[in-house]
């Protein structure tokens, strides 16, 4: 795995709890384990989430997908991909995140805030609803999960990080 920024730690701790060893490289040094994500604000992408309608957001899987495909075109042939992957990371946005999230300890505040705000009804490019979930602790505890499932696979042997380190060439052979 290239990069110990969030998705990289999700990547490389999913891949030992399926009983992969990993190899995870960082450009950074070990003190930046989890990247700008210990910066943000934590938020998360969710739709119809239990926030949203507790606070009277109408949201759905249809409108999330409208206001992607808004905002990034997908007017090449060639976004055949980008429009299969935006489909299925609202699908689960919709569904099984937010509990994945929550079986890894993860908490939201009860409000949810606008990230890439758009026009009404999904007519231009961003969010036509809030759908931006802030984590208890924010970017530290959005990471805290991971950095703990790495820190265990680390010591388990099933994880070896390396530290100012930089990928310029991947070779794969049969």
């Amino acid at each position: 795995v290239v990069g110990a920024g969030l998705a990289g730690l999700v990547a490389a701790t999913e891949a030992t709890a399926a009983g992969a060893r990993v190899l995870l490289l960082d450009q950074e040094s070990e003190a930046n384990l989890g990247g700008q994500a210990h910066w943000s604000f934590g938020g998360i992408f969710l739709v119809d989430s239990p926030e949203q309608r507790r606070l009277g957001v109408k949201d759905s899987a249809d409108l999330a997908l409208r206001d992607w495909a808004n905002t990034a075109g997908f007017d090449r042939d060639e976004d055949e991909w980008a429009r299969k992957w935006s489909r299925a990371y609202v699908q689960w946005a919709a569904g099984g995140k937010r509990e994945w999230l929550r079986e890894r300890g993860i908490r939201f505040f009860p409000v949810v805030g606008w990230a890439e705000r758009g026009g009404a009804g999904a007519q231009g490019p961003g969010n036509s609803v809030p759908r931006f979930h802030i984590t208890w602790g924010t970017g530290p505890g959005l990471l805290a999960p991971f950095i703990l499932a790495a820190r265990t696979a680390e010591a388990k042997g099933q994880l070896t990080m390396l530290w100012r380190h930089q990928l310029d060439e991947l070779v794969t052979d049969n």
